[in-house]
């Protein structure tokens, strides 16, 4: 995930419990680990104990988008194993592998380099080198450099893995209480109203919940534009998630459009989450073709859309081709 900073936060970990809260007793060290769908403590396949070696090839490498300890298993021993660690800000990255005790080479991957660097890269990956790829918080490849990287790397061969974890979007998207069986991630909307007015209008159509990345000096006007191109469908401000001041703001999205408009812009990196349209409410086709037939009596196709879209809370640019095609009935 992009962002201005990644800081991570210190966890303590609280001491083992004796008794009853302590978990089943530990298995002997012989028995065989038969657990469904699981593989070894190593993942090479090779049993447990001592992790070994990763295997040549670029692995993908999810890391904690803000609290430290939020890294799997899985990760540091690839990170401790990788022969070159390819990062957004080396500083970011310089940090996370210090409190871990970690200790290799980095070198920058990111928008501005990534034609410059890539074939380096993909040379030592030839030579059975073993690179890991991380964004500065998250998971690679979501809203960050390096798919190029990734399609060339497996048109030439070169094995991809990926490390699954901590991910802004999916922490965000179970958090605030919205349907989660479909939802559709559309990173970042445009920077300028009217562009990100016409964006909105073209997933107001979707029968999905949308998450979002966003700015946090962009906020509230981003919150204004989706209330009005969206109505005021449920949605959640998420800031600062896996951090100390954790938020999640849940309301119409009137609401908090009007809630950020007197706040300002919040601390922090935040994700923005958006019901689906509720399909019991949304008008009947017959309903909207009256009020359009209404205006086009007196008005022309554009200022007809326009008046009975605010109406109903519909996309402009879908109503448009409505009263068009009405307008050429006979």
């Amino acid at each position: 995930m992009n962002g201005n900073e990644a800081e991570f936060a210190a966890a303590e970990s609280p001491d083992a419990t004796d008794g009853e809260n302590s978990g089943p007793p530990p298995a002997p060290e012989d028995a065989p680990d038969n657990t469904p769908g699981l593989e070894p403590l190593d993942g090479q396949g090779s049993g447990g104990g001592r992790p070994s070696k990763p295997r040549p090839g670029l692995h993908l490498v999810a890391t904690p988008i803000g609290n430290a300890r939020d890294i799997t298993l899985r990760a540091l021993d690839t990170l401790r194993g990788a022969d070159l660690v390819l990062c957004e800000d080396t500083r970011v990255t310089s940090r996370l592998m210090q409190i871990h005790g970690l200790h290799k080479p980095l070198m920058p991957y990111h928008d501005h380099n990534a034609a410059k660097v890539r074939p380096e890269i993909l040379h030592r990956l030839a030579q059975g080198a073993v690179i890991a790829l991380v964004s500065d918080a998250g998971t690679p490849m979501i809203s960050d450099p390096g798919y190029k990287l990734v399609a060339q790397a497996v048109a030439a061969g070169i094995a991809v893995t990926t490390l699954p974890g901590p991910s802004s979007v999916l922490a965000a998207l179970t958090l605030a209480a919205l349907p989660t069986d479909r939802f559709l991630f559309a990173g970042f909307l445009p920077p300028k109203t009217a562009a990100r007015r016409a964006a909105l209008e073209d997933l107001a159509v979707v029968g999905a919940t949308l998450v979002f990345l966003e700015s946090a000096q962009r906020l509230p006007d981003m919150l204004a534009d989706a209330a009005a191109m969206l109505g005021p469908r449920p949605a959640a401000v998420a800031r600062e998630l896996t951090k100390l001041f954790e938020e999640v703001r849940r309301d119409p999205l009137d609401a908090l459009a009007r809630h950020y408009e007197t706040a300002g812009p919040p601390k922090g990196e935040v994700v923005v989450v958006i019901g689906p349209p509720d399909a019991a409410a949304a008008p009947l086709e017959s309903e909207v073709d009256r009020a359009l037939l209404a205006e086009l009596a007196h008005a022309g196709p554009s200022a007809a859309a326009a008046k009975v879209a605010a109406a109903f809370g519909l996309p402009r640019r879908q109503v448009y081709a409505r009263a068009m095609a009405l307008k050429d009935q006979p």
